[in-house]
């Protein structure tokens, strides 16, 4: 805390209303303050770290202390989602504007200095890179100039990817983002770990205020309500999640059962992903590159084999998924049959390669159920259409939080305004304080300084209210003297 002795001296070289300080002592959080009517207020604590231009000016600084000058905002200011997605940029484009992580904390500071706004977040994933913004005036030119120059690239080049979402719309914007109904995969539940990682760079770097803060907060609720109360993300859309989808199903006692795993590509390491995740028993990985296969059961507990081994360990597998590019059947009607003479017990295979792997006549075994990726593609597309009916709950749900989240906005105007009059009266008080004491210190009488000092508050506090009625009674303004009538209860009812 600043004494009131070093103040003064502060206070000189701030007379700017609206101007908001903050420093970093050699120990504990930085700290937060605003400038107004020459008489410094502490805000909040906050751990980002971000300077517009130094003190060095002010004529004082606190020892052990180094400050900055930031602008705050008093009212509240316009709201900006801009960006582009794989929806309407190719991946050459969103490549060419993609902030990398290590980057992120600079590029967030620039855009405060340089691209127009108050507050800023940045999600930027392989899909999207988005700009939220609170801006200093209505106009987003400057954002989409400073994402051109900062990647090096015309603005001009960028405009015909761009999407620019403004108050509402940006809003609804961001809530769908996070609840994944703009997500390449309806309802993929990634995105919303991903806006909660550039929720956390902006907090780190000190470039969230009170309009974003509440922003993500809000999102983070809504993202979770639309989780619990939907289903948008109970059904699988991806191949690897069919497929264990499918094996979940046909057995309940997945813990108890074997896999085996036939390739050592993506999609079996994604199945072998969720197979570990579910609990599975055993798992076994066949490959032609054995060190492959090594390196992939690795990470799962599992063990590897050779695909010329594949058949000693047929009898071990209750499931057997296989993803080659072989152009030839890897299990053969014969192999299959004789394993189920040696287990004696029902046995299902998904076949995930084009062209296959699993010879067709096994489908005619008693005790075998076959499925190939087309079947699988038919489970996907009525998944999707599960999701797509989810999504319309989810819509509805985002329809009411978006309006719930622009009455808090809405209400920020009053909230300036009282923040203002509160300023004003505490400004009021504090020089009538001031004057008391002098008086008092002086040697006079302490009953009468208190009357002086209670005439005078009212006086000074009443003044403006006062002089509004004498204008409104002498120009005849009935809707200002009744406006002023409802505002200071002079009806009758009682102020609270």
């Amino acid at each position: 805390m600043i004494g009131s002795a070093a103040r003064r001296p502060f206070e000189a070289g701030l007379r700017e209303t609206g101007i908001s300080i903050f420093w970093t002592a050699e120990s504990g959080l930085p700290r937060f303050w605003s400038v107004t009517a020459a008489r410094v207020y502490r805000l909040r604590p906050s751990r980002g770290s971000h300077c517009n231009r130094t003190l060095s000016q002010v004529g004082f600084i606190p020892q052990n202390f180094t400050l900055f000058l930031r602008p705050i905002r008093l009212h509240p200011m316009p709201l900006l989602a801009l960006g582009l997605n794989h929806r309407t940029a190719p991946v050459d484009v969103r490549e060419r504007v993609a902030f990398s992580p290590e980057r992120l904390d600079t590029a967030l500071r620039d855009l405060l200095d340089h691209g127009g706004a108050y507050e800023a977040a940045i999600l930027s994933t392989c899909n999207r890179t988005e700009l939220y913004c609170g801006l200093k005036e209505a106009d987003n030119r400057c954002v989409v100039q400073w994402l051109g120059d900062y990647h090096m690239l015309p603005a001009v080049e960028l405009q015909p990817y761009l999407y620019q979402h403004v108050e509402q719309r940006a809003v609804r914007h961001i809530l769908r983002v996070a609840a994944g109904l703009d997500s390449l995969v309806l309802g993929e539940p990634q995105i919303l770990g991903q806006v909660k990682a550039a929720y956390q760079a902006a907090n780190n770097a000190g470039t969230l205020g009170t309009l974003l803060e509440r922003l993500f907060q809000h999102t983070f609720a809504v993202a979770k309500q639309v989780r619990t109360d939907t289903r948008i993300g109970a059904s699988p859309v991806s191949v690897a999640f069919a497929a264990v989808g499918l094996a979940k199903q046909i057995f309940a006692d997945l813990p108890k059962r074997g896999a085996l795993l036939i390739g050592a590509g993506d999609t079996i390491e994604l199945v072998a992903r969720h197979l570990h995740e579910n609990g599975l028993g055993r798992l076994i990985v066949a490959n032609r590159t054995l060190e492959r296969a090594h390196a992939l059961v690795a990470a799962f507990a599992g063990y590897a084999i050779a695909l010329e081994e594949i058949p000693a360990h047929l009898g071990e597998a209750d499931l057997i998924i296989t993803a080659t590019t072989s152009p030839g059947y890897l299990l053969k009607a014969a192999q299959v049959r004789d394993s189920l003479k040696r287990r004696r017990r029902p046995i299902l295979l998904i076949d995930l390669s084009v062209p296959r792997d699993i010879e067709p006549a096994v489908a005619e075994l008693n005790d075998v159920y076959l499925y190939a990726v087309d079947d699988l593609k038919e489970i996907i597309q009525e998944n999707l259409r599960s999701r797509q009916a989810a999504a319309q709950q989810a819509e509805e749900i985002i329809d009411s939080q978006v309006e719930h989240f622009m009455a808090w906005l809405r209400a920020q105007d009053g909230a300036a305004s009282i923040r203002a009059l509160r300023q004003q009266a505490e400004a009021v008080r504090d020089e009538a304080v001031a004057r008391a004491l002098r008086q008092i210190a002086q040697g006079r009488d302490s009953i009468d300084v208190l009357h002086i000092l209670a005439n005078t508050l009212t006086n000074k506090l009443i003044h403006p209210p006062c002089v509004g009625l004498r204008e409104a009674a002498a120009q005849g303004d009935a809707d200002m003297l009744g406006l002023i009538k409802n505002l200071y209860r002079l009806d009758g009812g009682e102020v609270q």
